[in-house]
């Protein structure tokens, strides 16, 4: 119970930092409608390649779009982190009876919260323009869920590498490093059996790859395909191992403070 009213508390706190900064807040929400009407109407053409399985880009185009969303949102988390140990705020906590994991947890949820509201944004943009989705309410549902997990896993990689880094520059480098090519070793912009092969071997191991899988496929056939369920569990290992070793970061930091 401690260590969630500590999660509690701290995620109050993150959520006011983020609402005291409206610009932000908003482009936030408004870049990943920029990208779903900029890369659809730029790719549209895309279908008509042989061997395309749908006449919509936009249908298809949509939960790449939001799994983007969700990773650059999370892997910009660790700019917080940054802040806060530039300004003692993050010393504070570590001699403080606060849990670690709260700390971490504590930082990640208002990403969660973003997630969600960006996904609902972009799935009601997506069927305004042209999007059909057979897969219903539970195939929203599922793109969130992935998304979310998604986000929680990079979020806490980016805190970790802050904690670790300690200077903006290196965990920007790092972020752009890890997760420019992770989005384009995916099927977020082409169908994967249209990629290279080489292309296709690494997005089995991609965890983008395995959030747009799983949304694509819940969004147009349903929630209860083996793809969803089994991408789904591996997103949620994913987010479990990623928060365990930004937690155990802490101790590197304090032994090196």
């Amino acid at each position: 119970m401690t260590a969630l009213r500590h999660t509690y508390y701290l995620t109050i706190r993150q959520m006011r930092n983020f609402l005291r900064q409206p610009w932000y807040v908003a482009l936030t929400l408004a870049q990943p409608i920029i990208w779903l009407l900029l890369f659809g109407a730029l790719f549209k053409k895309i279908v008509e390649i042989p061997g395309f399985t749908t006449n919509s880009y936009i249908t298809f185009l949509t939960p790449g779009v939001v799994v983007m969303s969700a990773m650059f949102s999370g892997g910009w988390s660790g700019m917080g982190v940054i802040d806060d140990l530039d300004r003692g705020v993050m010393d504070r906590f570590l001699v403080a009876p606060t849990k670690r994991g709260a700390v971490m947890l504590g930082r990640i949820t208002p990403q969660v919260a973003t997630t969600i509201i960006q996904t609902i944004i972009i799935v009601a943009l997506a069927l305004a323009v042209g999007g059909h989705f057979h897969g219903g309410p539970g195939g929203v549902v599922v793109l969130i869920v992935v998304s979310a997990l998604l986000s929680v896993g990079f979020g806490s990689l980016s805190n970790g590498l802050a904690l670790l880094l300690r200077k903006e520059e290196s965990v920007i480098a790092a972020v752009n490093f890890v997760l420019l090519p992770l989005t384009f070793l995916s099927s977020a912009f082409l169908q994967q059996n249209l990629a290279p092969q080489w292309i296709q071997d690494v997005a089995r191991y991609n965890p983008a790859n395995w959030a747009i899988q799983a949304g694509r496929t819940a969004l147009t056939s349903g929630a209860s395909s083996s793809t969803v369920i089994w991408h789904t569990l591996y997103l949620l290992a994913f987010a479990v191992v990623c928060t365990w070793l930004a937690t155990r970061a802490f101790r590197s930091y304090q032994r090196s403070v």
